[in-house]
């Protein structure tokens, strides 16, 4: 396989994110992780600062390139001339509405897989919503996600 991409809101980009893409790193030629600009809930860094932060964080790892799209996946997916679609899974309540999203896709273009990806068990049980909760409440978030965005938390919150 030559090209993926790895969508996601990344608000922020965390551990478990980063070990999924080092994981899909392994298998594919290039990974897109693809930014979405406006997801469907509001997000608390902008598209631009969670980009930044992706970048930061995927600094020095080849074949990986970080891009924005908005609108269909699976149209972005087509454009950029990709084969497949990689999603990572936590826990089972994860892989129900993963499940639905890959059938989904599948209708709307049969020519693009959903790869699933398990990060490791240190990174499996945690979300960038309780992140942020545990961010939000002053508690350290520093073994959940890279120093730099654990410092651009801190600032959106006043810490």
């Amino acid at each position: 396989m030559q090209v993926a991409v790895y969508p996601g809101s990344f608000d922020p980009v965390t551990y478990g994110h980063i070990d999924v893409i080092r994981r899909a790193n392994t298998l594919i030629g290039t990974l897109l992780v693809a930014v979405v600009e406006q997801p469907p809930k509001e997000t608390m860094f902008s598209a631009e600062e969670r980009i930044s932060m992706v970048r930061k964080a995927t600094a020095g790892l080849k074949g990986v390139k970080i891009d924005v799209f908005q609108g269909l996946l699976v149209e972005y997916v087509l454009k950029v001339g990709a084969q497949a679609i990689i999603r990572g899974l936590r826990a089972l309540t994860d892989f129900e509405y993963e499940f639905q999203m890959a059938l989904t896709n599948r209708k709307l273009c049969d020519r693009i897989e959903t790869i699933f990806l398990m990060p490791s068990e240190t990174c499996s049980y945690f979300s960038s919503s309780m992140i942020k909760e545990i961010a939000r409440l002053g508690g350290d978030i520093s073994a959940f996600v890279p120093p730099s965005v654990c410092e651009k938390m801190k600032k959106k919150f006043g810490k």
